[in-house]
């Protein structure tokens, strides 16, 4: 293969010998045949042009919205907070909350033993998502405590303290830092006030010295432990290739169906259905592939087969109603607009799974009725073990975009039927122009040449 140089190249292209068609019957810009089309060209340009900075801005705006402020409305997040014991250990907890309360830090809620009985009852709440999380003083723990610093009792089990019971599945990347390190904080700072109220310049025996200088440990009750990295994208990147994968799909149908002119030649209802179908198969196979990448990726995470069935199930709910409120956009959206639109989609559904409501802006709630915060929610459900109840809306709301979308969706298919119907009427119609066009212009030619051949034959016979 002989190699071209970027030189050769060059003048290759100069010289109007690599593609020398893509030189012939070209126009100067100040051409006047130009001049309309050069005008019609810019102010489409200069349309398209302001509504795509209009609207990466509105979606800039939107997404960084969703996330602003959110260290200030932590206080948002509510925790239970039982007190069993009673004693010094629960005052250093109450006094380490006073000293921490405020915007950036979890309200605790106080209860009563006699509200909540047992450790269960607060696990049933938190399961309930009544509560983010619960903390708890085990009962008889500052007896416990003192025992062991005056040396009236062996060491103690440190991690027989204090409790908190939380759910990692629930947007682990949050409860991580807004959740659990905030109550570590908390029972460090507890500890340091348990300390000074305790000091004494007694010399204390070295399991004296070890409990008060390390006096508990803050247990965790972890629900659901969700710690692999790829925890970080489901709620992101996972809900945007779904999404993306729909659209490209559906592109490719459309284009296959204009190729070969479906729908000048099928019933609509047959149309309908056989996409309908099909739609549904592609999104059955692409969930599929989308939650055993999730399992092959779990890395430890305890979660079985049951588990994967259902978020598979829940995986094709969402992308089938959503390839569906697509193929919407592409009926009904002209055609320049469908990529706007898309983008558009996806912003909305990503913003309202980035942060719990509670970090966002009151506004954002409206993302109750998006299809990704009601499949995250579901998904949670699912890997928690129905530790956040959120199906009575959650399953309905994606019920009714499958349902909805897909009576669009069949009057689009007619919609599209009827307008290529039109379409091929107006081709055939601007074909037979051109044949009868063609046709005067062959008759016109045939007389021109009769009148040639009758003027020479007159020529001849006067000569």
């Amino acid at each position: 293969m002989v190699k071209m140089s970027k030189d050769g190249l060059f003048n290759s292209i100069m010289e109007k010998k690599l593609y020398p068609r893509a030189h012939e019957n070209r126009k100067k810009v100040s051409d006047p045949s130009f001049q309309g089309p050069r005008k019609a060209f810019l102010l489409a340009s200069a349309k398209s042009f302001v509504m795509l900075q209009v609207l990466f801005l509105g979606l800039f705006s939107y997404i960084f919205g969703a996330i602003y402020h959110q260290s200030n409305r932590v206080h948002n997040i509510e925790i239970l907070f039982v007190d069993y014991d009673g004693g010094a250990v629960g005052n250093s907890f109450q006094q380490a909350y006073q000293t921490l309360k405020g915007p950036s830090f979890p309200t605790l809620i106080q209860r009563t033993p006699t509200e909540y009985p047992s450790a269960i009852n607060q696990i049933h709440h938190v399961c309930n998502v009544d509560y983010w999380a619960s903390i708890y003083i085990a009962n008889g723990a500052s007896q416990r405590v003192e025992a062991a610093l005056t040396g009236l009792g062996s060491s103690h089990n440190q991690s027989d303290i204090a409790y908190y019971i939380w759910n990692e599945a629930r947007y682990p990347a949050v409860v991580d830092q807004v959740v659990s390190s905030t109550l570590l904080l908390l029972s460090s700072t507890a500890r340091i006030i348990y300390a000074k109220q305790n000091w004494t310049t007694t010399t204390l025996s070295p399991t004296a010295h070890q409990t008060f200088t390390d006096p508990w440990h803050l247990t965790s009750i972890n629900l659901q432990p969700t710690a692999q990295g790829a925890r970080l994208i489901y709620n992101t990147l996972v809900i945007v290739f779904l999404l993306i994968q729909q659209f490209f799909f559906l592109g490719t149908i459309n284009a296959l169906y204009d190729a070969f002119q479906i729908y000048t030649r099928l019933n609509p209802h047959r149309i309908f259905f056989f996409r309908w179908m099909l739609s549904a198969i592609y999104c059955l196979v692409g969930s599929l592939c989308v939650t055993g990448a999730i399992w092959a990726f779990r890395s430890g995470w305890q979660v079985n087969g049951n588990q994967f069935a259902l978020t598979w199930v829940s995986l094709w709910l969402f992308a089938h109603a959503n390839f569906l409120t697509l193929d919407v956009f592409t009926a009904w959206v002209p055609a320049p607009l469908v990529p706007m639109a898309l983008i558009t989609w996806v912003v909305l559904n990503v913003a309202s799974v980035l942060l719990p409501f509670e970090l966002s802006s009151p506004f954002y709630k409206w993302g109750y009725a998006v299809p990704a915060h009601c499949l995250y929610n579901t998904l949670v459900d699912i890997w928690s073990r129905g530790c956040n109840p959120v199906l009575y809306y959650a399953l309905p709301v994606l019920f009714a975009y499958e349902v909805s979308s897909s009576i669009l969706c069949a009057i689009g298919v007619h919609r599209r039927c009827h307008y290529a119907m039109v379409k091929m009427d107006q081709d055939a119609e601007a074909l037979q122009h051109i044949k009868a066009s063609d046709e005067t212009r062959a008759m016109l030619r045939s007389e021109v040449h009769v009148k040639l051949l009758y003027s020479g034959a007159s020529i001849k016979s006067q000569l």
